[in-house]
């Protein structure tokens, strides 16, 4: 089929990987512009772009798909579809209709449930037992659009974001050519996502990495949401402890919430429940051991981490 690619994360990459071992015809990737990133604010490619490049497929970073003649040039490619994994941009109705059967959009959650753009994060967050992979054809709107494909996975007591990054990134890729050739051949029909049980996954930034003394189930669910971005911490008197693991405790505690209870940086939460804080980062240093902090700086039962 001839396909246009849009996505720009790591994420995507398994997808358009998949797409040119399935032998597609990509007649163009669109993705993010180069962003200065690193110390000297050079500017970098997107992850799609670097693939793509070293594809020798031909790139395309508009700022914005709504200019006339960014549409007149997508729809000059006469594309059978177009495959969208988390590019970044909003495809207005134009771009949407162009290709004969559509824009798929690989969408990291089992729709719908978790619309929007943190589904990973928020799924784990929420303590779900599962999650997945829905392949779905693009409509007007924050991820209504019906669904022809769909894979589910676990989510474990250990998983964290990563870990399903990975295998969601996976799982979508390994579904969208079965879901291009039953498109294709008819055999594969979209249907509407269910009225019940839509839930949206918006947006984490830097407060969402605050820890929340609530529950040891909580804390743990924050740091395997959140880690490595935006990143978990709490304050440390005048300066932050970021955190990158913990471990929850079987253990009962009296103390008010973010208070530490033992010289191994236990710390109770607000329901009677504990974690122990078992890698941790201060201001300027490498990530760490919670043992190696406290040889060299004693965290004393009794701090208080809000």
């Amino acid at each position: 089929m001839r396909l246009a690619f849009m996505g720009t994360p790591d994420f995507a990459v398994p997808t358009l990987n998949a797409l040119l071992e399935a032998g597609h015809d990509i007649a163009a990737v669109y993705t993010q512009p180069p962003r200065p990133a690193g110390r000297g604010h050079k500017e970098r490619r997107s992850p799609v772009h670097r693939v793509a490049a070293e594809q020798d497929l031909p790139v395309r970073t508009p700022a914005s798909l709504k200019p006339v003649e960014v549409r007149e040039a997508f729809a000059a490619l006469d594309l059978d579809a177009a495959v969208v994994v988390a590019y970044g941009l909003i495809l207005p109705r134009a771009i949407l209709d162009a290709p004969r059967l559509g824009c798929l959009n690989v969408h990291a959650s089992l729709l719908p449930r978790w619309r929007g753009a943190a589904p990973i994060q928020r799924a784990i967050l929420a303590g779900d037992p599962e999650t997945g992979v829905t392949i779905m054809r693009m409509a007007p709107g924050l991820d209504t659009g019906p669904m022809l494909l769909t894979g589910s996975v676990p989510i474990g007591p250990t998983t964290t974001a990563a870990d399903l990054h990975d295998t969601l990134a996976a799982r979508g890729a390994a579904l969208i050519n079965p879901a291009l050739d039953g498109l294709a051949a008819g055999t594969l029909i979209a249907r509407s996502q269910p009225e019940e049980g839509v839930t949206y996954a918006c947006k984490v930034d830097r407060e969402d990495g605050r820890l929340i003394w609530g529950s040891a189930a909580d804390v743990d669910r924050q740091v395997r949401a959140l880690v490595p971005w935006p990143g978990v911490w709490c304050p440390w008197g005048d300066r932050m402890l970021k955190v990158h693991a913990v471990e929850i405790l079987d253990r009962a505690t009296d103390q008010p919430g973010g208070t530490v209870v033992d010289d191994r940086l236990a710390v109770a939460c607000a329901d009677g429940s504990a974690v122990r804080l078992t890698r941790v980062q201060r201001p300027g240093k490498a990530p760490m051991r919670a043992d190696a902090l406290l040889r060299g700086t004693p965290v004393p039962a009794g701090t208080r981490l809000i």
